[in-house]
């Protein structure tokens, strides 16, 4: 797609990527600095590795500065947008992809793990939301918003209880926003399925996940990052989520698919 798609004031535009230190979220910094995009790079606790980060994307020419927040503390998460205008001077775009991610079920659901997740997952996210609005504003400028939320959405089981009520209130929030927010802000979501193995998952299991989908292959932090570069680019799209999972959502299991993938293999008698 030909021309800015966030301002019309630079040819370079600016975008915050929290969680950007290390797996996904390094993907996505990455990718925009690979696309003509400078790059804030969230962290919470791996400031090496968001050095690291920067260096990449000072590499693919791109300007990157590192950004401390708490995003489970309120005044820590309202700084974030103004620490990042001061490093790079202007902010077009954040991506939300710093997400708690903690196991929980019915049985073991606490009030005080689900504000936990809540606090990072949705309350941060529209937090950021508002102040780019605002920022945007006070510019005469037009931006964006990508939350990054998850194909369970559409595909619901019971596990990961708190992880799923936050991430469904952000999809919800997605669209509220992008109603209230327009037309300074577009607000996207996209979905991604299973990208990396984590917690208990073997290389084994998470290879054999990935080639039960539709498609035979799961997405991966290179489709997802791609999908938020689309999104930012998509100047017609709001309020909508992209599903990036290989088709995952299309094949219900009823667990969360370690759990599904660990059932099959040892059926009960």
């Amino acid at each position: 797609m030909s021309g800015p798609a966030i301002s019309s004031s630079s040819s370079r535009r600016v975008a915050l990527v929290t969680g950007a230190a290390h797996r996904l979220g390094r993907e996505v910094a990455l990718h925009l600095a690979s696309q003509g995009w400078d790059v804030a790079v969230h962290y919470l606790r791996s400031a090496e590795a968001a050095a690291e980060v920067c260096a990449a994307a000072r590499a693919l020419g791109a300007q990157a500065e590192a950004v401390y927040a708490d995003l489970s503390d309120a005044a820590s998460t309202h700084a974030v947008l103004p620490q990042a205008v001061a490093a790079l001077g202007r902010i077009d775009a954040v991506v939300n992809n710093a997400a708690l991610f903690a196991f929980d079920d019915a049985e073991h659901f606490s009030a005080s793990a689900a504000q936990q997740h809540y606090q990072v997952n949705t309350i941060a996210p529209v937090q950021l939301a508002q102040a780019l609005h605002a920022h945007l504003r006070e510019r005469g400028a037009q931006g964006c918003v990508v939350n990054l939320l998850d194909q369970k959405l559409s595909n619901p089981d019971p596990d990961y209880l708190s992880y799923t009520l936050s991430k469904a209130a952000l999809q919800a929030a997605t669209v509220a926003l992008a109603q209230a927010l327009a037309p300074t802000l577009r607000v996207v979501g996209v979905a991604p399925g299973l990208m990396l193995p984590s917690g208990p998952m073997t290389e084994d299991e998470f290879t054999r996940v990935h080639s039960r989908t539709p498609l035979q292959r799961g997405s991966t932090p290179q489709d997802v990052a791609q999908a938020v570069h689309f999104a930012l680019q998509a100047r017609a799209m709001t309020g909508t989520t992209l599903l990036v999972d290989g088709g995952q959502h299309l094949a219900g299991t009823g667990r969360d698919v370690l759990f599904a993938l660990r059932e099959q293999a040892s059926p009960s008698i």
